[in-house]
């Protein structure tokens, strides 16, 4: 299975439909079942505590501030019943990918990093975690083998700057997880067609389809 959180504001409908006008076809897989969840809707700071489907606060749209770790960890809750669902209906935790764009990417390398370390694979598109992030003090006190994660960003993001996503990328490699970015030269915070193939051809790599025949 593949779990992709959407952005802000957005559902999980509105990213599929979203996907699929920049590929002209769905994303879809013969082997994985991708799985598309909408954000609850919740008061959001930055867009003065007007209601918004995000997966979690935040006091500002930077990497330099605390994270609001309070609503990060009850999303945290909320993801890992659906990855139990997963597993309960018979896949393998290491046939669970999980990742997302912008803030669905964040979410994701909360989820992964801090409480599945056991998942196939993290993929964050257009994302970043705070300085000071719970990863990454979770992770230096990990032992465990982590997940590999998949990142990609534009370097004319105006909203999550590609320094950010960078800076993210580095410190999670110096704790051991092992990473990739793919840079895209002037794409804003934004998908492009390329970016969503590469992600396509990585998530096969992931899960490829002799390891489900056999589960």
């Amino acid at each position: 299975s593949c779990i992709l959180l959407c952005d802000t504001g957005d559902t999980g409908q509105g990213a599929r439909t979203w996907i699929k006008q920049i590929l002209n076809q769905d994303m879809a897989f013969q082997h994985i079942k991708v799985i598309y969840p909408t954000a609850p809707a919740r008061p959001y700071t930055p867009m003065k505590g007007a209601f918004s489907t995000v997966w979690f606060d935040r006091y500002k749209i930077s990497n330099d501030c605390p994270e609001h770790i309070e609503s990060i960890d009850s999303m945290c809750q909320g993801l890992t019943a659906l990855i139990n669902d997963e597993v309960k209906n018979g896949i393998a935790k290491n046939r669970i990918l999980i990742g997302g764009f912008s803030m669905g990417g964040g979410m994701a390398m909360h989820l992964a990093y801090r409480f599945h370390h056991d998942l196939a694979g993290v993929f964050a598109l257009s994302s970043f975690l705070n300085k000071d992030s719970a990863v990454y003090q979770a992770l230096k006190i990990n032992e465990s083998v982590l997940p590999e994660l998949f990142q990609c960003h534009g370097t004319a993001d105006e909203l999550v700057l590609y320094s950010w996503g960078e800076e993210t990328n580095k410190m999670l490699k110096s704790l051991g997880v092992s990473t990739s970015l793919h840079t895209f030269p002037n794409l804003h915070h934004e998908l492009s067609k390329t970016e969503i193939e590469k992600l396509k051809t990585w998530i096969i790599k992931k899960l490829p389809v002799e390891a489900a025949k056999t589960n």
